[in-house]
């Protein structure tokens, strides 16, 4: 008997971006434009949906506040700061990212449950993630950014997912609207992570029963609630 799949996005789910994605928006918003923007802020365009390409986010933010700067620059900037100077990855901001799974949850879920990871990151971003603090967990399939025609809310990458192993029974993890969408238009269960820290917390948690997910918790730690 094939095991369902538990799909997870990755910023706000398995990793906490704040010091990592969402500071570096904040650092190229402000070297753009001489102001900083509030994680806060940045929240509000997350909930608002189509958001879910950080370089396409702060290019919009930097053009909301009147100026006018190409692209390629913004983004540029913006890797600099997050991948480092080297580009690989071994300096930078991602190196503030946290892994949020407690040891053994995921292995315990590897019992039950096929992973897979659906993630608007590039794939070269996912792998020194997964590298760094996941080496030992087979998700399987992975699909990121360059494998879909069309981002979130698109339900491209859970059409891949769902369409690779045959299954019409899981779950998707998120923490974004587009994320709640994604699911909601593939037909698949979601389970929408809130985390009380964040600064729409409440805001996220009605949007996603708007959205109509099968179940929300506070952290990916608390997955197992979902299954109850």
């Amino acid at each position: 008997m094939k095991k369902p799949i538990l799909a997870f996005d990755v910023d706000g789910v398995l990793v906490d971006v704040t010091e990592s994605y969402r500071e570096t928006i904040s650092r190229t918003v402000e070297r753009f434009t001489g102001r900083l923007i509030s994680h806060a802020e940045i929240q509000d365009y997350k909930v608002r949906g189509n958001a879910s390409n950080d370089w396409l986010l702060t290019h919009e933010i930097i053009a909301g506040r009147g100026v006018e700067a190409p692209f390629e620059e913004v983004k540029a900037h913006f890797q600099k700061l997050f991948l480092g100077n080297g580009g690989n990855g071994s300096e930078g901001l991602i190196q503030r990212e946290r892994w949020i799974p407690n040891p053994g949850l995921l292995e315990g879920l590897a019992e039950r449950f096929r992973l897979a990871v659906f993630t608007a990151r590039p794939r070269e971003e996912l792998d020194i993630t997964l590298a760094r603090f996941a080496s030992g967990i087979a998700f399987e399939p992975i699909v990121a950014m360059e494998d879909v025609r069309e981002p979130k809310p698109s339900p491209d990458g859970l059409y891949r997912i769902f369409g690779q192993i045959d299954l019409q029974e899981g779950y998707y993890i998120g923490d974004t609207a587009d994320d709640a969408r994604a699911a909601r238009a593939a037909g698949i269960r979601f389970v929408g992570v809130g985390g009380p820290s964040n600064p729409r917390y409440i805001d996220l948690v009605f949007q996603f029963q708007a959205e109509g997910a099968y179940a929300i918790i506070d952290d990916v730690n608390f997955i197992e609630r979902a299954f109850e």
